[in-house]
C-alpha cells in the first residue's frame, strides 16, 4: 500500500512545483493497478515458507518501488533537480565511484565502525555493572531518557569543537547515540530470565558469574541484537550528520552538504543511495547473525 500512497501524494507535490500532470492520469491509473497487482503477488509469496519469503518479498517490493519511481519521473518529465530517475542516480554512482568509495571508507569504515564498537561495548559493559549494582541502573536510566531527547544536530558541533574535525568527533557522536539504547536493551534482556530458571541454577550451586554466562546472557541475546540493530542505523545517521559540521574534506555528510551547495543533486542522491544500501546491509547482516545464533530461542519460532 506504500506504492498507492506514493501515487496519491506525489502528484500534489509535483503540481505545487509547476509540473503539468493534466495529460497523465492514464499513467497514474496504470501505476495504481500495477501496484495492486504487485501487492497481490507479494501477499501470495508471504505465505511461502523458508528463505523464498525473506528474499523475494522485500526484493520485489524494492524493484517495484524503483520501477514506479522511474516511470513517474520519465512519464511526467519531472525535472532532475526535483527528483532524478533511479537510472540517472545509478549513472552518477558509477561515474563517481572512486569519490564515493573514499567517502564510504571515511564515514563507515573509519568513523561508524569505531564509534559503533565503542558505544555498544560501553553500553553492554555498564549494563553488566548496573545489573550487579542496582542503584546504578536506577540512576542511569533517567539519564538515558534525557540523552535520547537531545538532537544529534545539537551534539555534533559540540563534539567537533572538543575532538576536532577528524573521525574522533564523529565516533564521539556515535558513542553518545548508541550507548543508552545498548544499555537499556541489555538490562531488559538480563531481567528476562524466569524465576524458576534462576532458582534451578542456585540449586546447582551456580554463583552470579556462572548464572550470567550460562543462563542470563543466552536468554538476553534477542534483546542484545535489538540494541545492535537499532544502533546500526543510529551510528550511520550520527556520523553523516556530524560530518556536516566539520570533516577532513571527505565523507558522506561532507559530500552531501558540498554537492547540495553546488546544485549537483545527482551525486547527492548517489550518496544517499550508498548510505541507504550501507544501512540496510548492516541491519540485514545483524538480523542474519541473530537468526543463526538464536534459532533455539522461543522468540524466533515461526520467523
Amino acid at each position: 500500500m506504500a506504492g498507492v500512497a506514493l501515487a496519491l501524494l506525489l502528484p500534489l507535490h509535483l503540481m505545487n512545483e509547476g509540473v503539468d500532470l493534466s495529460a497523465g492520469w492514464g499513467l497514474w491509473l496504470f501505476l495504481v493497478v500495477a501496484t495492486l497487482l504487485l501487492w497481490r503477488v507479494m501477499g501470495t509469496l508471504a505465505g511461502v515458507p523458508g528463505w523464498t519469503r525473506s528474499v523475494l518479498v522485500p526484493g520485489l517490493f524494492g524493484l517495484g518501488l524503483l520501477a514506479g519511481w522511474e516511470v513517474l519521473v520519465r512519464g511526467f518529465g519531472v525535472p532532475a533537480i526535483l527528483l532524478p530517475a533511479p537510472s540517472r542516480i545509478a549513472a552518477a554512482l558509477a561515474a563517481n565511484a572512486p569519490v564515493l568509495w573514499d567517502d564510504f571508507r571515511q564515514t563507515v569504515l573509519v568513523s561508524v565502525l569505531r564509534g559503533y564498537v565503542m558505544g555498544c561495548g560501553a553500553g553492554f559493559a555498564v549494563a553488566i555493572l548496573a545489573d550487579r549494582v542496582p542503584f546504578l541502573a536506577r540512576g542511569l536510566l533517567p539519564l538515558g531518557n534525557l540523552a535520547s531527547a537531545i538532537p544529534v544536530v545539537g551534539i555534533a558541533p559540540i563534539m567537533v569543537m572538543w575532538f576536532g574535525f577528524d573521525w574522533q568527533s564523529k565516533a564521539a557522536v556515535i558513542v553518545v547515540m548508541t550507548f543508552f539504547p545498548m544499555l537499556v536493551n541489555t538490562l531488559a534482556g538480563l531481567g528476562n530470565s524466569e524465576r524458576i530458571q534462576l532458582d534451578l541454577m542456585r540449586s546447582y550451586g551456580a554463583g552470579y558469574g556462572r548464572t550470567l554466562v550460562k543462563l542470563r546472557l543466552p536468554n538476553a541475546l534477542p534483546f542484545l541484537f535489538n540494541g545492535l540493530k537499532i544502533n546500526s542505523t543510529l551510528a550511520l545517521i550520527g556520523a553523516i550528520v556530524a560530518e556536516f559540521f566539520g570533516t577532513p574534506v571527505v565523507g558522506m555528510g561532507f559530500r552531501i552538504s558540498t554537492e547540495v551547495a553546488r546544485m549537483n543533486l545527482d551525486i547527492v542522491w548517489a550518496t544517499i543511495a550508498v548510505a541507504a544500501l550501507t544501512g540496510s546491509g548492516f541491519y540485514g547482516g545483524l538480523a542474519l547473525l541473530e537468526r543463526l545464533t538464536t534459532a533455539w530461542h522461543p522468540s524466533m519460532r515461526g520467523r
